[in-house]
Formats: C-alpha cells, structure tokens, sequence
C-alpha cells in the first residue's frame, strides 16, 4: 500500500531535510518514526528538500509499506515518537500512480521579514530581520519581472545540481503585514537557495538601493556573482506543494 503524509517541522535543530550521515535530518526522524509504527525500515520520499533552518507547514511525502494501519494509526503512531519540532499532520492512502515529487504541478514558499529597529526575540529562528525601512510596493511591483518561465541561474546557488536553470514562476507577491514584510513564491519547482537568492536581491531594491528593473537586468544577465546575497534560512518556510485534484489529497495542497 502506498501512503502520503503530510509533514509539519521546525528546521532549527535539523542540517536540512535530507537524510545524512554526519548531522540530525528531517528525513531520517520522519523514516524511523514510521519504521516503528510498520514494524519494518521503509524509506520516504518528499516533494521538495529543504536546507539546514528551513521550516515546513506541509511537506507532502509518500512511502509504500506491506503493514496494514489506518490513517489515523500511521499519524497518531507517528507522533508519539517523532521529535517535538516534526508533526505528522494527516495520512492517507494513495494510488500507486502517485509520486510526492513528481506528480506535483507546483511548489510553494513564504519567506518572513521582520522589518523594525529591534531584532526579534520570541520569533528570533522564524524570522529574517532588516533593520532598514523596506518598501514592500516597491519589492513587489519589482517581482513581477520573475514571472514566466526564465533561466535563473542568477539566482542559483553554485552548488545547485540541477540540470537546467530554467523553471516557471506562477507567483511572486511581497506585502507588508505590520512590522513583517512577507514574500510568497510559487514555481513549477526550484533551483537550490532559488527563493533565498531571490528576496536577497529584493532587500536592496526594498531599501531603495537599486532600481525597481534591477530583477530583470539579474535576470537577463544569468550572472549569480552580480545579484544579492543569499537571505538567512531561518525566514524560509516551505508551505506546500500543489497536486492534481485527482489524487485527493487534502485542499491546501490540491490544485
């Protein structure tokens, strides 16, 4: 039987998603909780991998296991093991058509700015802080120079392993919600630190030290040593992939 969960964690104590061999991973809490409830190892596989200090709100995995439970069994067996900072959020049975990777239409992310002359406290590892005055019209009417399908490989980490640049941006909106100033961005998928490279390239022209064209001219450039610098992960939250409505899969992460 094939089953697909949907994942909420706190990146803080986690070297990212991916299961490795020299730190704490995401992965490998989520695939030992679920080996205890199976009573036998199975692997899982996520829609989306996210770095050290990024947060999820619904990271979509499937795995496929012989053991006979019920969805609320695999979520509620889950939870009692896992970390305090992962939660399974709900279980359900799939096709075996379905792919937590590659039957997703779109990925998407929100990352949080605290914009005020105070550093956060109570939300110091959920937020990104910029002390100077952000115009969040400004960023916004700027972002939509990335929508449409382009190479990004300005805004590509170095050590990206994919195999082409190119990708679709579906949405790109900045606004200001009292002292915070969130960015949400939507895309067939993502290059590596893609949307971190990208609100490092906002926060100047938020600050009014580049013009609002400046995206575009990062952009048409293909140049990452031209644009920003890579925005702290702490303010990234993975909220979700998108999937066919015929999977059946819970609304927020149906398209």
């Amino acid at each position: 039987m094939r089953i697909a969960l949907g994942i909420e964690y706190a990146g803080d104590a986690f070297l990212g998603w991916q299961r490795l061999s020299h730190g704490a991973s995401v992965q490998a809490a989520v695939e030992a909780a679920l080996s205890r409830v199976a009573d036998h190892m199975l692997e899982v596989t996520c829609a989306g991998r996210t770095d050290a200090r990024v947060h999820a709100r619904c990271q979509v995995v499937h795995f496929d296991s012989v053991a006979v439970r019920t969805p609320r069994a695999w979520m509620l067996g889950a939870n009692s093991v896992l970390p305090a900072s992962v939660a399974v959020r709900w279980a359900q049975p799939v096709t075996a058509e379905f792919h937590a990777r590659f039957s997703a239409t779109s990925r998407r992310y929100r990352y949080r700015i605290l914009n005020r002359a105070a550093r956060a406290a109570l939300e110091h590892d959920r937020v990104a802080w910029e002390r100077a005055p952000l115009d969040a019209e400004r960023m916004h009417r700027a972002a939509q120079e990335l929508l449409g399908e382009h190479d990004f490989s300005a805004f590509r980490a170095l050590a990206c392993q994919a195999h082409h640049a190119r990708r679709t941006l579906l949405q790109a909106e900045v606004r200001r919600v009292a002292d915070e100033v969130i960015v949400d961005i939507e895309a067939n998928a993502f290059l590596h630190h893609m949307v971190r490279n990208i609100v490092g390239s906002l926060l100047p022209i938020g600050r009014g030290e580049q013009p609002e064209c400046w995206l575009r001219e990062l952009l048409q450039g293909h140049d990452r040593a031209m644009a920003g610098p890579t925005a702290p992960p702490q303010g990234l939250t993975f909220i979700g992939p998108r999937y066919p409505a015929l999977f059946g899969l819970p609304e927020e992460v149906s398209a």
